[in-house]
C-alpha cells in the first residue's frame, strides 16, 4: 500500500491570515498592537503553544507559564470559532488529491495543529474525505519533528511505503527522523533557503506534484 502524507499549514492550506486574525484579536484584547501577516507567517510550524510564545516575545509580553497557558487557551477558543474565514487551499491542491485518490494512493495528514481544529479546517475546505488518517499536534505525547506522529499516520493507513509532503524545516526533519522520503513544497512557510532544507524532491505548484506522480511507474512512489 502506497501512502502520501501531508503537512497542513503552509502545505495544503494557507492558514496564515486566520492565524494572524486570531493572534491580533488576542493582542488587541490586551491593549497591544497587531502583528503583520509576514511576522505571523514566520511563527507557524510548531503548533499553537509555540506560536503564542513567539507572539508574546514579539510583543514584549512578559512570559510566565500561567500567562502563556491562558493565552493559548484563549487563542485556541477564538481560532476554533473561525478556522477558515480567510484560509484557502493552495492552487492545484484539490486536483492533486483527486488524482492521487484515483491512482489508489492512501492519504493522511500529519500536523502540529490541534486535532479538533485540523478537522474543522479539512471539513471547512471540503477535503476531509481524502484522508484515511489525521494526526494532530495533541494526538500523541510528542509532536513533529519527533517521528512518532508520522509513524502513527503510516500505521493507521496500513502503508508499507510512504512519502511525506511538507513545506518547512520541521517537516524535513520529521521525514528524516521517520526514515521516509520528503517532497518539499517550496511556496509555504519555510524560514531557510531551499538549499539548506534536506529533501528528496521539491515542487512549487501542486500541478507539478500531480505531474511527477503521473509519469512514474506504479511500483514506485518516486516523485
Amino acid at each position: 500500500m502506497k501512502a502520501i502524507i501531508f503537512d497542513l499549514d503552509g502545505t495544503l492550506v494557507d492558514s496564515a491570515p486566520d492565524l494572524r486574525a486570531t493572534a491580533n484579536a488576542v493582542l488587541r484584547s490586551m491593549g497591544y498592537q497587531p502583528l503583520s501577516l509576514e511576522t505571523i507567517r514566520g511563527f507557524i510550524g510548531n503548533g499553537v503553544p509555540k506560536l503564542v510564545e513567539r507572539v508574546m516575545k514579539a510583543s514584549d509580553i512578559e512570559f510566565t507559564e500561567e500567562r502563556h497557558k491562558a493565552l493559548v487557551e484563549t487563542f485556541e477558543k477564538l481560532y476554533t470559532e473561525h478556522p477558515v474565514d480567510h484560509t484557502v487551499l493552495y492552487p492545484g491542491v484539490r486536483d492533486a488529491l483527486e488524482m492521487l485518490q484515483r491512482r489508489g494512493y492512501v492519504m493522511g495528514v500529519c500536523t502540529n495543529k490541534v486535532y479538533s481544529i485540523t478537522l474543522r479546517v479539512l471539513e471547512g475546505l471540503k477535503i476531509d474525505q481524502y484522508f484515511g488518517s489525521v494526526i494532530g499536534g495533541d494526538s500523541l505525547p510528542t509532536h513533529k519533528p519527533d517521528p512518532a506522529m508520522l509513524h502513527k499516520c503510516i500505521a493507521d493507513l496500513g502503508a508499507d511505503h510512504a512519502v511525506f509532503v511538507g513545506d518547512s524545516e520541521v517537516d524535513s526533519a520529521t521525514a528524516q527522523n521517520a526514515g521516509v522520503r520528503f517532497a518539499f513544497y517550496t511556496n509555504g512557510y519555510r524560514k531557510s533557503p531551499i538549499s539548506e532544507i534536506p529533501h528528496d524532491t521539491r515542487f512549487s505548484n501542486f500541478a507539478d506534484l500531480a505531474g511527477f506522480l503521473s509519469t512514474v511507474g506504479e511500483n514506485t512512489v518516486r516523485l
